[in-house]
């Protein structure tokens, strides 16, 4: 991002957990250990599904896509904290906390269309299974991993930018262990009504709105599941719901709490340790390690890897 002429600040300080000295120690393991068990979950979703054949559906190709994401959006916050944490570098330029900023929240923007596009498969796959196949192709199916890209990046501009445009003065300490949107705009000098509207609208397209198109569609995935007669298939629908369901009610819930309020809250760096680091952690448990297909996948790559050759 470029400096405005009017922008003073040439650099920001990020608080973090400053004021939790007593506990930095702990903070540290606690960052450490989940950055290493979300990276390694996350590789091990896509490495186990580009191996089994058995994974290669239409389901687990957006599900590794996902994961990608997940690493991406810890990998930009977490280890600056770490940084922060344990040698105290609290600083970081204009320029970098600016591309920090659009790249998280882009990637933010980009799992909330992902998340629709799985319930949209999950959709076609329960409600129209013998037209599954005919729509969706291959060519479809990269049109619809490639999309959410397209429009999170995209949208997402629009508010760093009218951002990246106002007067910083001072004072230029972030209340916050990342460059995010609402932070940074209450320290600006000049008028921030404009990007503050700007995060509102992008927050309405790119998280409620497809919120709200992924609740329509699991009514009508509830509706077809409920009439199944076969007690293991309604489990297993069911259980696959379940999932993908609790991932999207932790990451729109607290992702709705912070950008939905232009003013911010002293709570908003608690709430975003959720999203940025809890919820990628936990999401290969939920999604796909209780997945019967998937232990099942683990368990052949591990006996490959223990009895190479049939040895």
């Amino acid at each position: 991002m470029v400096e405005t002429n009017q922008t003073v600040i040439k650099y920001f300080i990020l608080f973090a957990f400053a004021d939790l000295h007593l506990l930095q120690n702990l903070l540290v393991f606690v960052f450490l250990l989940t950055y290493i068990t979300c990276i390694m979950g996350n590789m091990a979703i896509i490495v186990i599904i580009r191996i089994e054949p058995s994974l290669h559906t239409v389901m687990y190709f957006f599900i590794s896509v996902f994961s990608f994401l997940e690493i991406i959006a810890v990998t930009i916050t977490v280890p600056k904290l770490l940084a922060n944490l344990i040698s105290g570098n609290d600083i970081i330029s204009f320029n970098q906390c600016f591309t920090q900023m659009y790249v998280f929240i882009s990637s933010g923007a980009t799992e909330c269309y992902l998340l629709l596009v799985m319930v949209f498969d999950r959709h076609l796959a329960i409600n129209n299974p013998l037209r599954y196949s005919t729509i969706m192709t291959p060519t479809f199916c990269i049109s619809l991993a490639i999309s959410p890209w397209i429009i999170g990046f995209s949208i997402c501009l629009v508010p760093v930018i009218f951002t990246a445009c106002l007067e910083f003065c001072g004072p230029n300490v972030i209340d916050h262990f990342f460059c995010d949107l609402t932070p940074l705009q209450n320290l600006a000098c000049s008028d921030p009504f404009i990007s503050n509207t700007a995060t509102i609208l992008a927050t309405a397209i790119n998280v409620e709105l497809p919120f709200i198109i992924i609740i329509g569609l699991y009514i009508f995935i509830i509706r077809t599941v409920s009439k199944i007669k076969s007690k293991e298939g309604k489990q297993k629908a069911f259980s696959t719901c379940l999932s993908h369901l609790i991932v999207a009610i932790l990451f729109f819930g607290t992702g709705t709490i912070v950008y939905g309020n232009p003013m911010g809250s002293r709570y908003d760096k608690y709430l975003a340790f959720m999203y940025t680091v809890f919820t990628p952690t936990s999401n290969p448990f939920i999604y796909t390690f209780r997945n019967r297909d998937v232990k099942k996948a683990f368990r052949n790559s591990l006996n490959h890897i223990i009895k190479p050759n049939g040895m």
